[in-house]
């Protein structure tokens, strides 16, 4: 055996991860909403594709792409590389002459139908028009500041004090902090901030919750001794323990009674009603409805992807075939490139949209007694469970489940809900954690007010029932639920009757 060096010839096959790849399985992971914010960006940089509904005339063929498509594809890295789908990386500049083009500008430039915010011939004005913004906690408070304080003392104070505001409406560090910070006394601090605590809406810039409710109290004239006194003890009133606030309170149930509804109407978190943006409804990203009935009775689910979320594409062949026969080089390139990008994009929608279907059809399938008879009937499932019977990896089943939902006619639900453990039981059955969750909540909702399950009680009822708990497990599925313990439990029953 010689050493040295030498040189050898080997043949060897990898998967490279290239940018189309990468954003292929991205793609898979996208909600819906998102993958067409994404596709609404293609739209913009390729000149081949157009949306389906869109009239346009791009020559003698169209090739429509309609979702979902009878594709098989799936979104392994694997099939993605093995499937031709992934365009070359190349760059060519686009030769197009613009000196023939004229733009009459946006409104914010002073150009378009009304340019520099003026009338129109029907005397409709576009300033007039503007929705009138609701002014932000901050700046509400600025204008407040502004009119309540002369000496530029006061007014730095008071934006600092400002800037210190949480979500809540409250001081997010002591007073004590932000003077340090400034390089002023404590005492004229103190004094700003007393001030600013009877801004609108009242109850702001304070240090805590109890220093919240007493400052609208007493905007109220309701600050008495005995209600320091609750507000001092607002441990006990959590706890809902009324004797403990009774005898420090020095009142009976009748007046403790009434201070608490009081405390009710309070507004215990004054700067959450600003800045607060508009609830967003979950638009699910697959569609499910039952199916007619057939003769013996029995029915099944039709699943498809939420079309009114997902645009159908075209690639604009005949457009291509047109600008290509007489373009440049460089032109022909940039057209070439983008026709590929625009095959690929139209494929690999096709491919989530197929396997998004498979995923979610197996899913159904598992939790068919969920959907037929409720919460009792959910299943314990996992990934590897659907990835094992629709034949793809488990990663690409878990991208499929984020950030997606599905309409059922029992509601919208995210698809990862239908993912449970499995709690043992007898004969070897398995029971799904979230079905013993809704059981923990029923028997605890049913139960009398003299006669109070505790943790240990409501294990043995499970373990009748056939499923196999411990009492740990029933304490940590009700503290997850935000159920007290029963003594807590006990009281309010008690306080309410």
């Amino acid at each position: 055996m010689s050493i040295g060096p030498r040189l050898d010839l080997r043949q060897s096959q990898s998967l490279v991860m290239t940018p189309q790849l990468r954003q292929a399985i991205q793609l898979l992971q996208y909600s819906n909403i998102e993958a067409s914010q994404f596709i609404e960006d293609e739209l913009l940089k390729n000149p081949l594709l157009a949306h389906a509904d869109v009239s346009i005339d791009p020559g003698p063929t169209l090739e429509p792409s309609a979702l979902p498509a009878p594709a098989h594809e799936t979104t392994d890295s694997a099939h993605f590389a093995a499937s031709g789908m992934l365009p070359g990386t190349g760059e060519a500049p686009l030769d197009i002459d613009t000196t023939n083009s004229y733009d009459t500008g946006t409104i914010s430039d002073g150009g378009g139908m009304y340019g520099g915010g003026g009338e129109d011939d029907d005397g409709w004005s576009l300033i007039d028009s503007l929705a009138e913004r609701k002014p932000n906690l901050r700046e509400q408070l600025e204008q407040q500041a502004r009119l309540a304080f002369a000496s530029q003392k006061e007014r730095i104070i008071a934006t600092a004090l400002i800037a210190a505001l949480d979500g809540a409406g409250r001081l997010a560090e002591p007073p004590e902090a932000i003077a340090a910070r400034l390089g002023v006394e404590l005492a004229p601090f103190e004094a700003v901030r007393q001030k600013m605590l009877r801004f609108e809406p009242t109850g702001v810039f304070a240090r805590d919750l109890r220093e919240c409710l007493a400052v609208q109290l007493q905007e109220n004239n309701r600050y008495d001794p005995a209600m320091a006194a609750l507000l001092e003890h607002l441990e006990l009133l959590a706890r809902r323990d009324m004797r403990g606030l009774m005898e420090r309170c020095g009142v009976d149930a009748a007046d403790l009674t009434e201070m608490i509804a009081e405390l009710k109407h309070l507004d215990p978190k004054p700067g959450a009603q600003y800045d607060i943006e508009p609830i967003r409804p979950l638009i699910p990203d697959v569609l499910m409805r039952p199916m007619p009935i057939t003769a013996e009775g029995a029915s099944d689910w039709m699943l498809e992807i939420n079309p009114e979320t997902m645009p159908r594409l075209l690639v604009r062949r005949g457009f291509h075939a047109k600008m290509a026969a007489s373009a440049s080089r460089e032109t022909k390139s940039f057209l070439s490139e983008q026709l590929q990008g625009a095959t690929w994009l139209v494929k690999a929608l096709e491919s989530r949209a197929q396997t998004i279907l498979r995923v979610s059809g197996e899913i159904v399938r598992r939790q068919d007694g969920f959907f037929r008879h409720g919460i009792s009937h959910l299943r314990p499932l996992t990934l590897r469970d659907i990835a094992a019977e629709v034949e793809l990896h488990e990663s690409t089943v878990s991208r499929v489940t984020s950030n997606k939902s599905i309409a059922t006619p029992r509601g919208i639900f995210e698809m990862k809900f239908f993912f449970t453990t499995a709690i043992a039981g007898a004969n070897g059955e398995t029971h799904s954690a979230e079905t013993v969750r809704h059981r923990v909540q029923t028997l605890i909702a049913a139960e009398e007010t003299r006669l109070i399950l505790s943790d240990d009680a409501v294990a043995q009822i499970l373990q009748k029932e056939g499923i196999d708990i411990a009492r740990r497990t029933v304490a940590k599925y009700r503290e997850a639920l935000r159920i007290p313990g029963s003594a807590q439990r006990k009281r309010e029953k008690l306080s309410a009757a």
